[in-house]
């Protein structure tokens, strides 16, 4: 007499957008980790492929010649239909289908929202369990725009269910009018025994991002000017590259600050890693840019908080999410340049050791990405149990 048939391991189709992204750490940790790296990739380019898992390419696919010719005509009726003409059809379509088939997914993961409007139909005709990601922009600035708020609504029915970094996230979707009765919040999370505290040197202040607008490196830069005129041992380092690194650069040597605010650029991991665990204090001066755009979590502020360090930072998204004001580090509002300043000074006559350890405390409570992952696992094998 035979026994159950056995169960078919969990494993994870993951949409993205270029891989492999540096800069994604929370996303190769899905790709490498996630049901013990069950894995396969869609994407929209590749970059940096390391070549241990199938991908399937989206830029890289040509198919037959008919499906070439109609291609302008498919995306303009896409874009006018579902708020976008990067929906596969036809040939692409049925390859991405085959693929997953082949790989034996049991489950898809968008990484971002704005890419789960690509394969909600396809998992939905394959009938597999789909959920997406909500990490900044995608539930922020591109909820101004009304085809893609059309696109949302159109592949909620098609999803078994969301997760965002952050609640305020989840509460943006909804007041546009998107929800899901599945809906999570999972942050991206940290890896605490890699981020942990060293000795820190005293007075040093660090920035971990793109220098963009939302970041708003200029008025870091300025408060750090005020708070520290008393202060010529204090030092800030940036770390991040953009459209800002040139400018910010500038605005310093024009504050006389050129010897004690160092521009880094972009860096590896580990280069940030280990300037986590020195620095004392962390700064994000977070803001809502122009166009909308928002963080959600940053997981630069997690990494920060595991490494011991104080942060200065603003009541933006979800950063009052992680950082308790007053015990684990200090928030102000956004664009307020004098508040910031006062913050940094408070920073500079705290007992920064023990409130560091208090960020760490936390971090290692709630941002172990190790038990993120599991309750990622969790939410996922549910939609199919």
């Amino acid at each position: 007499m035979s026994g159950p048939a056995p169960m078919t391991p969990p494993s994870a189709a993951i949409v993205v957008g270029t891989y492999r992204h540096p800069s994604q750490t929370f996303v190769n940790r899905h790709v490498d980790h996630l049901f013990d790296g069950r894995t396969c990739i869609i994407a929209s380019d590749r970059r940096d492929d390391p070549g241990n898992r199938p991908v399937f390419d989206r830029q890289a696919f040509r198919g037959p010649l008919l499906w070439r010719a109609g291609r302008p005509v498919a995306a303009a009726a896409l874009h006018l239909g579902r708020g976008t003409g990067r929906i596969p059809w036809g040939a692409e379509k049925a390859a991405i289908a085959d693929f997953i088939r082949a790989s034996g997914a049991t489950v898809i993961l968008s990484e971002f929202g704005s890419k789960a409007i690509h394969v909600s139909a396809i998992a939905r005709e394959l009938s597999l369990p789909c959920f997406t990601y909500f990490r900044g922009s995608d539930a922020s600035s591109e909820l101004r725009k009304a085809r893609r708020r059309r696109s949302y609504r159109a592949m909620m029915p098609d999803l078994s269910g969301v997760i965002a970094v952050s609640r305020f996230l989840l509460d943006n979707l909804a007041a546009a009018g998107i929800e899901h009765p599945n809906a999570h919040v999972i942050p991206s999370g940290v890896d605490p025994r890699r981020f942990a505290p060293a000795e820190k040197i005293p007075a040093s202040f660090l920035a971990v991002g793109r220098m963009v607008e939302k970041k708003a490196p200029d008025i870091t830069l300025r408060a750090f000017a005020r708070a520290t005129r008393d202060r010529p041992d204090a030092t800030l380092r940036f770390i991040g590259s953009g459209a800002l690194l040139d400018p910010t650069r500038a605005l310093a040597q024009e504050l006389g600050l050129a010897d004690r605010v160092r521009f880094d650029g972009a860096q590896d991991h580990e280069t940030v890693r280990r300037a986590l665990a020195s620095a004392e204090v962390f700064v994000q001066h977070s803001v809502t840019a122009a166009d909308g755009n928002t963080e959600g979590l940053p997981t630069s502020i997690q990494e920060a908080m595991a490494s011991g360090c104080v942060t200065v930072a603003t009541r933006h998204a979800g950063i009052p999410e992680a950082i308790d004001d007053g015990v684990s580090g200090w928030l102000g509002p956004e664009r307020d340049e004098d508040a910031f300043a006062a913050l940094m000074e408070r920073a500079l006559a705290a007992d920064t050791a023990a409130m560091g350890a208090t960020a760490r405390r936390v971090a290692c409570e709630r941002f172990d990405n190790t038990r993120l992952l599991a309750r990622l696992e969790d939410v996922l094998q549910g939609a199919s149990r």
